[in-house]
């Protein structure tokens, strides 16, 4: 089927461009959305009728969409959503997720704007792309954690936040707790064989001279009894 394009479409042609397609692709798609008209002799006449009008309508829109894009560069959005410990989402996050997300963050878009060839089914930051006009569409990221937390992890390290990684982070933990638990152990034995072995040594030291104190002891003890009998 030929037709007209009354915008840019991509991978198709410009405005007022004459292209042929599948009449399911016209009839289904384009027609309805106001994106082309069929190519008789009635509607090229129109269109050339309303070209410059419609020309300077898509300069207008163009730049209020360029406008747009700049204010919308480097944006991310943050969507909370359950997930296995691999990462994988207990459903998935869609266009119209998407949409809601960055309408929620001030720049009005729908559905049919968010560019995705699939929904998102695991945790991460993934890039894309929202149209807003035939000829401007801007890169947003949308990550996707299991906690506003993670989220701003995500976005600083730019990887995922997974049950593994934390099952990992978390057996390191484990581990440093258990060597700090033995070294202090050792360290504790040490200083109490350090002290046992200092008071058995003051005691070796302390003995000959006990001994010699009773020994002195027991010869003045016999010079008095000496002293006595005389």
């Amino acid at each position: 089927m030929q037709i007209i394009l009354l915008e840019r479409v991509e991978k198709l042609g410009q405005m007022g461009d004459l292209v042929t397609v599948k009449p399911g692709y016209a009839r289904n798609f384009l027609l309805p959305q106001g994106k082309a008209l069929r190519a008789n002799k009635a509607n090229r006449e129109r269109f050339e009728t309303e070209r410059s009008q419609r020309e300077a309508d898509n300069l207008s829109l163009r730049s209020e969409a360029e406008a747009e894009s700049g204010k919308m560069a480097g944006l991310a959005v943050n969507m909370v959503r359950a997930a296995s410990e691999m990462g994988q989402l207990f459903g998935s996050v869609t266009s119209r997720d998407i949409a809601e997300a960055v309408s929620e963050a001030g720049f009005t878009i729908n559905r049919s704007q968010v560019i995705m060839d699939k929904s998102i089914k695991t945790l991460g930051l993934t890039d894309t792309r929202i149209r807003l006009h035939p000829e401007v569409s801007v890169d947003i990221i949308v990550n996707i954690a299991r906690s506003l937390e993670e989220a701003e992890t995500q976005l600083k390290t730019g990887v995922a936040v997974t049950g593994g990684v934390q099952d990992v982070d978390d057996e390191d933990d484990n581990i440093n707790a258990a060597v700090a638990a033995v070294e202090k152990a050792e360290s504790a034995e040490a200083e109490a064989e350090a002290e046992a072995e200092a008071k058995a040594e003051a005691e070796t030291e302390a003995e000959p001279e006990a001994q010699a104190e009773s020994a002195k002891d027991d010869g003045s003890a016999d010079g008095n009894e000496a002293s006595k009998d005389a």
